[in-house]
């Protein structure tokens, strides 16, 4: 695996999810295949359990991490091509990427969508140019579009605590007072689309996702529908990709409350973590015995340290 952005990048994603499962067994056994070798983070934008998570896993397999806040401690990157750079941004991306990879074995990128072009966004342009410059393997740290290490111990998560072989999992939108990427659902829905899970999204009208991450899978407009005898509730807030970064609806009863869980199958609640309280879920649910979110963002360690490990492993 020479770069990771998304669950098209891994071999096998059982063998992936067997390898998270023995590492949160004993994350240190494998010490020794990161010595010597370094991990630099590179964040354009804010994070807890990414930063925290990704650094320890590094640390976990015997790497020197790294950690670069790009905006605060660095010059402001331009990241277009032809434009003559007479704003507030003194350096290239073209030459800062090269540079960068210089320094380390891994980069490990988060750059936000920036909701100014639908296209752009989708080009994925600032991961990329990671990839296409920085001459060693790109792990994604959440892009504009995806967010794979997420993606990995949601479905680490769910593995752990499903009670059925093939369980009910709903995605659904909730309310929020800004707008949001597409990042964590699209995500989500692809790497649940590679299991034999049964998965339904459910969303006002307007907040269809992509055709590529959705395929064949139809949305249902139904909220309460959707959630009938589902085994995992996973909430998550996104704006319209039609209408491209726009925040249509605030309608706060799509908010998850004990009433939508009613109907479920005593299902567990899931979400990605930070969670504006009684935006997306009311304190009841959030705080219920159901409520998995703590061991989710634990397993973050996991999928992290699984990825690196892979990578180091072609690195030997």
């Amino acid at each position: 695996m020479k770069h990771f952005t998304t669950v098209h990048d891994l071999d096998n994603l059982d063998e992936a999810i067997k390898l998270a499962l023995e590492l949160k067994k004993d994350p240190y056994q494998f010490q020794d295949l990161g010595k010597n070798k370094t991990l630099l983070l590179v964040f354009f934008n804010s994070s807890l359990r990414t930063r925290l998570s990704t650094q320890k896993a590094g640390l976990n397999l015997g790497m020197n991490v790294i950690v670069f806040d790009i905006n605060e401690g660095g010059w402001k990157l331009e990241t277009e091509l032809g434009v003559i750079m007479d704003s507030d941004k003194p350096e290239h991306i073209r030459e800062a990427v090269p540079v960068i990879g210089k320094y380390c074995d891994i980069i490990g990128v988060r750059a936000f969508a920036k909701f100014e072009n639908r296209e752009d966004d989708y080009q994925e342009k600032i991961i990329q140019q990671f990839i296409d410059y920085a001459g060693v393997p790109v792990v994604s740290m959440e892009a504009a579009t995806r967010h794979p290490l997420q993606s990995f111990a949601d479905h680490l998560t769910i593995e752990e605590h499903k009670t059925k072989e093939r369980p009910k999992v709903v995605m659904t939108w909730a309310p929020h007072p800004r707008a949001l990427p597409q990042a964590v659902p699209n995500s989500f829905v692809e790497w649940m689309r590679e299991t034999d899970y049964e998965l339904v999204v459910t969303h006002p009208e307007g907040y269809e996702l992509a055709p590529e991450f959705m395929g064949d899978l139809k949305p249902e407009y139904d909220q309460m529908k959707a959630f009938e005898g589902a085994d995992f509730i996973y909430a998550k807030s996104w704006a319209s990709y039609n209408d491209y970064g726009k925040v249509l609806s605030t309608d706060r009863s799509w908010t998850v409350s004990d009433k939508h869980m009613a109907v479920t199958n005593k299902a567990k609640f899931m979400h990605c973590l930070p969670v504006r309280r009684n935006m997306i879920v009311t304190d009841s649910v959030i705080d219920s015995a159901n409520s998995i979110v703590v061991p989710e963002a634990e397993n973050r360690l996991f999928s992290a340290q699984a990825v690196l490990k892979m990578m180091l492993d072609q690195l030997k």
